[in-house]
C-alpha cells in the first residue's frame, strides 16, 4: 500500500487507522508547522543569543583547561543532538517498517542531512578542544571513533534513501540501516566506561549530580535548549518544504494527465 493509499484509508476509516496514523496526514502536519516552526525558530534564536554570550564571555574559565573549555558550549549540544538525531532516524525507520507511516519516510529524508552536519560539527569542535588538551587533533579513541562511525552511518543513510528510482525501496532500505545502526548509540554513550579512553567521562548524567559548577552548567543548559530548538526548526522547515514539493508535483502530474485525457 502506498503512502497516498494510507492517508486516504486513515481519512475514510480513522478507527482502523490507529492512533499513529492520525499524524500521518500531511495537511495536519502543515497546519501544525504554521505555529511550530516560528515558535522553535524564536526559541532557538533567543536561547542561543543568551547561552552563547553567557558561556563565551561571562562564564568562568576552567581551572585546568582555561578558556579552551568554552568550546563545550557548542561541542556538547552537538554531541547530544548527533545521537538524538540518529535515534529519531531509528524511530522513523520503525514507524516506516512496522506501521508504514508515510510522514516517517519523509521525515527520515530530512533528518539525515541535518544530523550529518551536526555530527560533523561535533567532530570538528571536538578536535579543536582536543588539540590543546591532548596535544593532537585526532586519536582513535573509543568515543571519537564511535562518533566517526555515526557520521558515516548518516552519510550511508542519506545515500541509501536516495539510491533507488522507486522511492519506497529507498525508504525501506534506509529504515533497516537506521535501525541496525542504532547499536552505535549505546557504544557512544558508554564508551568512556567500557574502555580506557582519553575522552573525559560525562559531566552530566541521569544518575548523579553534575560534575561542573552551576556557573558553567547554566549557560550550557541554555545552549542545549537553543541548539535543540534550532535542530527541530530546521527539520520542520525541511519537512514542510518536502510536503509542499510533493503536493506540487502531484498537482502537476494530475494536470498533465487531465490535458492528455482531454486531448
Amino acid at each position: 500500500m502506498s503512502g497516498e493509499d494510507l492517508i486516504l484509508s486513515a481519512v475514510s476509516n480513522p478507527a482502523s487507522a490507529g492512533f499513529l496514523h492520525r499524524f500521518a496526514n500531511p495537511g495536519r502536519f502543515l497546519r501544525l508547522s504554521r505555529w511550530l516552526l516560528p515558535l522553535l525558530s524564536i526559541l532557538a534564536l533567543m536561547a542561543l543569543a543568551v547561552g552563547l554570550i553567557w558561556g563565551l564571555f561571562f562564564s568562568p574559565a576552567d581551572w585546568q583547561q582555561g578558556d579552551t573549555v568554552r568550546i563545550m558550549y557548542v561541542h556538547v549540544p552537538m554531541a547530544i543532538l548527533a545521537s538524538g538525531g540518529y535515534f529519531a532516524l531509528a524511530v522513523c525507520g520503525a514507524l516506516s517498517l512496522v506501521w508504514r507511516h508515510p510522514l516517517a519516510d519523509l521525515a527520515a529524508v530530512e533528518i539525515g542531512p541535518v544530523g550529518a552536519v551536526v555530527t560533523a560539527m561535533c567532530l570538528v569542535t571536538g578536535s579543536l578542544w582536543g588539540e590543546p588538551m591532548w596535544g593532537t587533533w585526532w586519536v582513535w579513541d573509543a568515543r571519537l571513533t564511535s562518533v566517526l562511525v555515526l557520521f558515516f552511518l548518516y552519510l550511508g543513510h542519506i545515500a541509501l534513501i536516495r539510491a533507488f528510482d522507486e522511492p519506497q525501496r529507498g525508504y525501506r532500505a534506509a529504515a533497516v540501516l537506521a535501525i541496525a545502526g542504532a547499536v552505535d548509540l549505546p557504544i557512544i554513550k558508554f564508551s568512556v566506561k567500557w574502555w580506557n579512553t582519553l575522552h573525559q567521562p560525562d559531566s552530566i548524567t541521569l544518575t548523579g549530580a553534575p560534575t561542573m559548577s552551576m556557573s558553567m552548567l547554566g549557560p550550557l543548559f541554555v545552549c542545549m535548549i537553543g541548539f535543540s530548538c534550532g535542530f527541530g526548526a530546521l527539520v520542520v522547515a525541511r519537512l514542510k518544504a518536502a510536503i509542499l514539493e510533493q503536493k506540487a508535483r502531484q498537482l502537476m502530474t494530475r494536470r498533465i494527465a487531465e490535458r492528455e485525457y482531454a486531448a
